[in-house]
């Protein structure tokens, strides 16, 4: 398993910094089986994603769109969503108290 911290890191620190986010993988990442099979047409190893896997949160830009569209309506967030309606939005909005 190889990971890659993501090129876009200081941006997603500042949206979450709690969450770690590396480049891996699909087939590494070991998603649910139901979002595997809506990925079509390409070889797992050879797509990737940025995301906290801990935390299953990716980064939609910098994941295949593919497996953006295959994560919809699954427990996984979107890093946007995740900061602002989601787990991160309570931490988020405490970091920037005045």
């Amino acid at each position: 398993m190889s990971y890659k911290t993501c090129p876009e890191w200081p941006e997603l620190m500042e949206l979450a910094p709690d969450l770690q986010f590396k480049h891996i993988s699909v087939a590494d990442a070991q998603l649910p089986f139901d979002v595997l099979s809506k990925i079509s047409h390409v070889s797992l190893g050879d797509i990737e994603m940025c995301a906290d896997i801990e935390h299953n949160v990716f980064n939609g830009a910098h994941t295949d769109p593919q497996v953006v569209a295959a994560l919809e309506g699954t427990h996984w967030f979107e890093v946007h969503e995740w900061a602002t309606t989601g787990p991160g939005a309570s931490s988020s909005h405490s970091s920037h108290a005045a």
